[in-house]
């Protein structure tokens, strides 16, 4: 069980952003091969923004760092570092923040028919419209 949150002052909203920190988490899940044994859980503390839509954002940012992960070139990696080849290590890991991840899973996405990109909004407007309106 890994329980994934983002450290602010107490009186802040703390929602799960794609920091370096996470995606951290997931590359290392990944090159562990551990992700099938990872249960990702999220905090989220709101007291400004849409509750529904802080939790959203979240689960999405935290989606969305998998697709990086998975992206990544892993043997060529464990190469540069087997071979003590840090600066090649850390030029590659560098090279790897400029790749199209988003376009990958927009483009998986839409192919399970799954709202991509920013169209979840549009899903949590939806949602809470059709919500609010049941509870009046």
């Amino acid at each position: 069980m890994l329980h994934v949150s983002r450290g602010v002052h107490w009186d802040s909203d703390h929602i799960v952003t794609s920091t370096d920190d996470l995606q951290a988490i997931a590359r290392e899940s990944v090159r562990c091969q551990a992700s099938e044994r990872i249960h990702i859980g999220l905090d989220c503390f709101v007291a400004s923004i849409d509750r529904i839509a802080s939790w959203a954002i979240g689960a999405c940012r935290t989606l969305r760092t998998l697709p990086l992960a998975l992206l990544e070139p892993v043997e060529r990696l464990q190469k540069h570092e087997g071979g003590w080849d840090f600066s090649g290590r850390l030029a590659l890991q560098e090279e790897l923040k400029s790749t199209p991840f988003s376009a990958v899973r927009d483009a998986y996405c839409t192919r399970r028919g799954v709202l991509a990109g920013m169209g979840f909004v549009t899903g949590i407007k939806g949602y809470e419209e059709l919500e609010l309106a049941r509870r009046e």
